[in-house]
């Protein structure tokens, strides 16, 4: 089979690899979508020489790229019990690895294993931009009949990333949320900010993301190029500024931001991978009584779950790709997403 590889310094090839056999507790699953995910552009930007991004130790030779694999059961290895895993079966991946065993595994959030280096399929390990995909039986989360594959892969982690945000700032229709960044992952905000009965301000500087968040719902769009988005989310909310922010763009003056236009007992959430913040902490966080919430990904149970909340209430994941490749396109399709302003895409098999 053939899959891509980032080989750093924005350098990508489709390369040559055996069909995988599962062995004991594995599966293959062959790849229906695989979606492209801004932190894809962590890989196929970094150096050459080194390690991986994140601290992710090096692999030990060329690895398929790909971390949103979705698609069907295709083989099923010994000792694979039918409720995990059945040939034919339609399902995404949590495209992390651990020890299995921990509390932090068992739960359902292998990515924070603290007892073996985890694999990130796609990352230090073979992912979803091939043919097949080989992981453990545990990784597998069933796919509604509902959904597409394509919706299915944005789920297993631009999407999936959004509503456990979301999930974690318990919001509700009471709330205003204001969401820096409009990429995938700021817009699939939107789009469930708005399904859980929030009003949503959209911020980012460009013009056609806007447009494309008003599409989504957005009640409010703040361009911050054009305007002072603290001044801007605090007259539209009447001078209490916004309920919750959420900041996906990594941008450190977003971020700032993002911390200075939530209301006093209000909450704030990092998503964006990378980048820093440089706050005055007592007028901005200790005497406004500011909640800062760290979330990354989801588990395999937020993932399920996010899965039938699109499915509930008739959310239209598929909208959010702008894009549709095949593998062939890769070096095309990653040229393009290198410069962040479009939408979302997806290779399709």
């Amino acid at each position: 089979m053939r899959g891509v590889v980032f080989h750093g310094e924005k350098d990508l090839e489709i390369m040559n690899f055996p069909d995988p056999t599962p062995g004991p507790g594995e599966v293959v699953v062959e790849m229906k979508a695989s979606g492209m995910c801004g932190s894809d552009l962590h890989q196929y930007r970094r150096p050459k020489a080194g390690g991986r991004p994140n601290g992710l130790p090096a692999s030990s030779g060329p690895t398929i790229a790909g971390h949103e694999p979705c698609g069907i059961v295709a083989a099923v290895g010994p000792g694979v019990a039918p409720s995990e895993a059945k040939v034919g079966q339609r399902v995404m991946v949590h495209h992390y690895q651990g020890c299995t065993q921990c509390d932090h595994c068992r739960s359902g959030w292998q990515q924070l294993c603290q007892q073996v280096p985890v694999k990130v399929y796609g990352s230090n390990s073979h992912g979803g931009h091939a043919k097949y995909l080989l992981v453990p039986a545990n990784t597998m989360v069933t796919l509604p009949e509902e959904l597409s594959f394509a919706a299915g892969a944005a789920i297993a982690c631009g999407s999936g990333t959004a509503y456990g945000a979301l999930r974690r700032m318990n919001i509700s229709g009471r709330d205003t949320i204001a969401i820096f960044g409009q990429g995938p992952v700021g817009l699939a905000g939107t789009q469930f900010a708005k399904a859980m009965g929030a009003r949503v301000i959209a911020l980012d500087i460009n013009p056609q993301r806007l447009e494309r968040a008003k599409e989504f719902g957005a009640d409010e769009i703040v361009n911050p190029g054009s305007n002072d988005p603290v001044e801007a989310i605090k007259e539209l909310t009447g001078g209490r500024y916004a309920d919750l922010t959420l900041d996906t763009s990594s941008n450190s003056e977003a971020r700032l931001n993002a911390i200075r236009s939530t209301k006093v007992w209000g909450t704030m959430c990092f998503v964006g991978e990378g980048g820093d913040v440089k706050i005055d902490v007592s007028p901005h966080l200790l005497r406004r009584q500011l909640t800062l919430v760290a979330s990354w990904t989801f588990s395999n149970i937020i993932q399920a779950e996010c899965a039938r909340f699109c499915v509930e209430r008739k959310v239209d994941v598929d909208k959010l790709f702008t894009h549709r490749w095949q593998l062939d396109q890769a070096d095309e399709a990653y040229k393009l997403f290198d410069k962040q302003s479009d939408g979302k895409g997806v290779f399709l098999m």
